[in-house]
């Protein structure tokens, strides 16, 4: 699919106003329901939505263990915040690194069976609230749209080749 950034006049392709609509309805939404989970998941789990996304990697991992770049490519966040992360996870008790027997350089980060007890205690309401906020909202036809447009919005927006700016490579 082409990508233009300017109209053939050599002029910015400014959106129309249904797209401005659109974008800013998005923004909106995907702030309101960032922030709504977040401080569910504070406020029953003492941890922000990115510590619970982790856990419920790891929990479906096999041996409920990932290599730490896996964890990131997967988490679509940087190395550095991820490490961060993983520290105050640790420090909960709720997941523990250990070395990469295939890789001396690498590291695993495992999900500990606090950890996991934690995940299965918050797991309910989180699933609740994200119920609650998005697909009791919606009609199953709009969630079947919902699906395919998120799809095709992250197929678009996944760089390819080595040269590919990627947040876990950073």
């Amino acid at each position: 699919m082409a990508h233009m950034t300017t109209a053939p006049t050599g002029e910015p392709h400014w959106l129309t106003d249904e797209e401005q609509g659109v974008w800013r309805a998005y923004l909106h939404a995907t702030t309101l329901m960032e922030d709504h989970l977040d401080r569910q998941l504070q406020r029953d789990a003492g941890m922000p939505h990115i510590y619970y996304g982790l856990l419920v990697q790891l929990s479906q991992a096999p041996r409920r263990r990932m290599r730490m770049t896996e964890l990131a490519k997967d988490a679509k966040i940087t190395r550095s915040r991820l490490s961060h992360a993983v520290s105050r996870l640790e420090k909960n008790g709720w997941v523990r690194r250990e070395d990469c027997p295939s890789d001396r350089r690498g590291q695993n980060a495992v999900l500990t069976d606090e950890g996991h007890e934690m995940l299965a205690r918050s797991a309910p309401g989180h699933v609740d609230a994200v119920r609650q906020a998005m697909f009791a909202r919606l009609t199953p036809e709009q969630v079947k749209s919902l699906g395919e447009i998120m799809q095709v919005i992250a197929a678009g927006l996944q760089p390819e080749g080595a040269d590919a700016d990627l947040p876990w490579l950073r």
